[in-house]
């Protein structure tokens, strides 16, 4: 047995994690400035290899925690990227994951201690190795997923305006919605329920503030836009 193993090349394993999280309104994603060759100095998702005692969730959860502070919070595989030469210093095959933060709970010195930022989705600079690919490829995944399921609400604040929920949902799927539809639809989802509050940081008037209700989603699990 040891032979077989001792025949086969060996290379790195590791995770790298595409973070978002909702601030002003505007959709970020977390990056952070590589502080070692290769590509040293160039903007790149945070990531890390995996180790002998942890399973590659495991892994990007610990990456999570280290750059947010954050644990118990929504995190998704995307997929596996194996190109040969996608990191020039040695041979990786990397693991990416996407996570869905509260952005007001997320710890702001562990981001700086890490050289790390958060930048609007449509004003990302140029990235290292094939981290772009990985970006997108969450995004389609998100796109799908938000249609079907209230993952959305891993990024709003308890409570929200049904403007900031359409603002998001026309980030995340790039693409103009229709108010008066938009808030007809939400209307037949249980689980989104309206409060008495009221936000009045943007109008003297005000918004009606909603929260979503994750008991009412466990009795129904209706939520189709």
């Amino acid at each position: 047995m040891t032979e077989f193993y001792n025949s086969n090349p060996k290379f790195f394993v590791a995770v790298d994690c595409i973070i978002f999280g909702l601030s002003h309104g505007e959709l970020n994603i977390l990056l952070a400035k590589r502080r070692f060759e290769p590509e040293m100095g160039k903007w790149s998702l945070m990531g890390g290899f995996v180790q002998e005692n942890e399973s590659i969730d495991e892994a990007a959860r610990r990456v999570l925690r280290e750059l947010t502070g954050l644990d118990n919070v929504y995190m998704e595989q995307v997929g596996a990227f194996g190109e040969i030469d996608r990191d020039p210093g040695e041979r990786v095959v990397s693991i990416a994951y996407y996570a869905l933060i509260d952005f007001d709970e997320h710890d702001r010195l562990c981001v700086l201690e890490h050289d790390a930022c958060w930048t609007p989705l449509n004003k990302m600079p140029e990235l290292s190795f094939d981290h772009p690919k990985m970006i997108e490829k969450a995004l389609g995944i998100m796109r799908r997923k938000v249609q079907n399921e209230p993952v959305v609400m891993n990024l709003l604040p308890q409570m929200f305006t049904l403007t900031q929920l359409q603002n998001l949902y026309e980030t995340i799927l790039g693409e103009t919605l229709d108010k008066r539809n938009f808030r007809k639809r939400i209307a037949d989802i249980s689980c989104i329920e309206k409060t008495e509050l009221i936000d009045k940081t943007t109008s003297r008037r005000g918004a009606s503030l909603y929260r979503f209700n994750s008991e009412n989603y466990k009795r129904d699990h209706k939520f189709k836009l």
